[in-house]
């Protein structure tokens, strides 16, 4: 290998370090920001770290368009990463644009989609070349954290006007009696939570599936090797 091709490597699966860091820390502020927040106004520290991690996002995407052979098919095929790793809270609060906490931590969101694909590096990792437990491991990754995001946004927008809910752990509960479609007693009251409580049985319901064909795809696997006669 080269030593341009090597460092460039190198610098590749730094980045990738980072983009897992930055998501990881995304996912600590905005859960700090609401479980200690007051629900009213967003906090500069949450806007600075965000700003960070969004720079961190959009230098990837930067670095990658200029190492590209064709710039513009890869800025094209890859334009949905841009978007998704703007500050738009910060451009929004240097244009001096007041935006109420329940609109700020929706926008505050997206960036988080973005850090979320940042994170499959850990599932890609886990299962080294087997697609099927790739496969699984993608549906696990997928189901707790959107749940968790999903406990986390509903107990933002509910907590102060849902006389049902008391705490995380009971929005978190919430969100996992949703996810396996089997539901609860708490109710969501505003348009958000509602949307939520859609969003989540049908996550259940399209990702489940992939549970099972695991099961059986491990259970057929081991009784074939059962089933196989050992040499003498």
């Amino acid at each position: 290998m080269a030593p341009s091709e090597s460092s460039h490597s190198q610098l590749t699966d730094t980045l990738g370090i980072l983009k897992l860091l930055a998501g990881i820390t995304l996912l600590v502020a905005l859960s700090w920001e609401i479980l200690a927040g007051d629900h009213t106004h967003l906090s500069g520290t949450y806007q600075t770290i965000q700003f960070f991690v969004c720079m961190i996002f959009l230098y990837d995407f930067l670095f990658r368009l200029i190492q590209s052979a064709r710039k513009l098919r890869f800025f094209i095929q890859h334009l949905f990463y841009l978007l998704i790793s703007i500050p738009y809270l910060t451009l929004l609060s240097w244009m001096d644009l007041r935006m109420t906490h329940d609109w700020g931590i929706l926008v505050g969101l997206i960036p988080m989609l973005r850090a979320f694909l940042a994170m499959f590096i850990i599932v890609q990792w886990m299962a080294r070349g087997n697609r099927m437990q790739w496969l699984f491991g993608a549906y696990l990754f997928t189901v707790v954290t959107f749940t968790y995001l999903s406990a986390l946004v509903f107990y933002d927008y509910e907590v102060l006007v849902n006389p049902k809910l008391h705490g995380f752990g009971n929005a978190l509960w919430w969100a996992w009696m949703n996810v396996t479609t089997v539901g609860t007693a708490i109710f969501p009251v505003t348009t958000v939570g509602k949307v939520v409580c859609v969003l989540l049985p049908s996550l259940g319901m399209m990702f489940f599936p992939i549970f099972t064909t695991y099961i059986l795809q491990e259970y057929a696997t081991k009784k074939d090797a059962d089933d196989t006669p050992s040499e003498v």
